[in-house]
């Protein structure tokens, strides 16, 4: 950076990827625009002005070290990240999850990027890509006209897919005559609610479910991405296939009941825990199918819906072909690119990409040559993957270890030590 010389870096996209990117930019002394189309762009997800909130779940997944995401939280923790302060700011119980109250999460994201004062947020929908710097972190629900307008600068570069929200429940009105606490496997607390079925009612269950209504989706098309199917469609693949999904009942019997055939486990949704989401049953049926089919659940006969489940179209870019080994675009190479619209999944993979790409700006701006993270660690390797897939169709990646091939299942933790000393080299070399 130009001694004297004010820099203004523009972020755009609110999310979880721009958070970061804004956060790692405004440390470093940089004024950062973040601009956000939220609240008068309506993307029918969302619920909130605020930073940083989470949509479809408020799990960040496994806390475990020799869990992939569980290193990828590592490493950005020693990266300064934004959403792992967030998190440990508004946990709440989960057994060997890192899951949020969505509300508390989303406030501290927004606050702690207000503090600084070379900060800005422009509640504005962008319809173009400005010439200064620019980190691009719209995010899956990308606007259609921010949508056709990169479709114009890289061709048929965007590609979509759906996803699914789960719904939310009170917790008061679960019935805990036949609910009950437990976590899986004895985690060692009691973090989730149980819903057990037995073999009648469970088949009555998918019966209904694969006949139920669901919504129209308009103009998109109905390619699911695999990792976050909904439920319906789960089901649809075969009448036991959510005993092996979502409904999984192993590890879940309790002393002197008979062992459930099927378990729907409900996560806390809030620090009170007044609310809780079913696990793993993003929906696409309408709000009244979902109150009749998902009240066959025992326990959830009477319960309140603070929210129902919703589909929603993801966007994301056919990255391999179009970005440069920094992010930045090969048409516009001032503009990079971060977040699941980049073509990684899930909330920290999100996260983690706006911290690199801020990282790979910044070198630039001080006028340095680029230097890459190494492919031994899970960012790295998940970089690595949406920059040089090689298949007939990209798709979507979550962090896990097969983007490490060389890593013995036994070794895993030697693995998780190299990975976070080659994040701290990184981090020291080069930023």
């Amino acid at each position: 950076m130009a001694e004297g010389k004010e820099v203004i870096v523009h972020v755009i996209g609110g999310g979880l990827a721009g958070c970061e990117a804004s956060y790692f930019l405004l440390r470093k002394g940089y004024r950062v625009i973040l601009h956000e189309a939220r609240p008068s762009y309506v993307d029918n997800a969302h619920h909130t002005d605020l930073l940083g909130e989470l949509v479809c779940s408020n799990s960040l997944k496994s806390k475990a070290l020799d869990n992939a995401c569980g290193l990828l939280k590592e490493e950005m923790r020693h990266f300064g990240s934004l959403t792992m302060l967030a998190a440990a700011q508004s946990e709440v119980p989960s057994g060997n999850a890192l899951s949020v109250d969505r509300d508390l999460f989303a406030q501290f994201n927004t606050a702690k990027l207000a503090s600084f004062p070379n900060f800005e947020v422009v509640h504005e929908e962008c319809v173009d890509l400005p010439d200064e710097p620019t980190i691009l972190c719209t995010g899956p629900l990308t606007s259609p006209a921010l949508l056709q307008r990169l479709g114009a600068m890289v061709g048929k570069g965007h590609l979509s897919f759906f996803d699914a929200s789960a719904p939310i429940v009170s917790k008061a009105s679960i019935d805990f005559e036949k609910a009950y606490y437990k976590s899986r496997y004895e985690q060692g607390d009691e973090s989730y609610i149980n819903c057990p079925f037995n073999r009648d009612e469970y088949f009555a269950f998918v019966h209904e479910l694969t006949h139920a209504q669901r919504a129209l989706t308009h103009e998109f098309d109905t390619r699911y991405f695999e990792g976050c199917l909904p439920v319906e469609i789960i089901a649809s693949r075969g009448v036991e296939t959510l005993r092996h999904g979502p409904l999984k009942p192993f590890g879940l019997a309790r002393d002197g009941y008979p062992k459930p055939y099927a378990v729907l486990q409900l996560r806390q949704d809030t620090k009170l825990g007044d609310y809780y989401n079913l696990v793993g049953f993003q929906t696409n049926l309408t709000y009244g199918e979902q109150k009749r089919v998902f009240s066959m659940i025992p326990g959830l006969e009477h319960a309140d819906f603070i929210r129902y489940g919703l589909m929603h179209r993801n966007a994301y870019l056919d990255s391999p072909n179009l970005l440069n080994e920094d992010l930045s675009f090969k048409e516009k190479p001032n503009v990079y690119l971060a977040g699941q619209l980049s073509g990684v999944e899930g909330y920290v993979e999100s996260a983690a990409t706006g911290i690199l790409a801020a990282a790979y700006l910044e070198r630039k701006l001080r006028g340095l040559p680029f230097v890459a993270l190494s492919k031994d660690t899970m960012l790295g390797a998940l970089v690595d993957y949406i920059l040089h897939y090689h298949g007939s169709r990209f798709e979507p990646m979550n962090a896990n270890w097969a983007l490490l091939p060389n890593v013995n299942k036994l070794e895993r933790m030697k693995a998780v030590e190299e990975s976070l000393k080659r994040v701290d080299d990184f981090i020291k070399e080069s930023i």
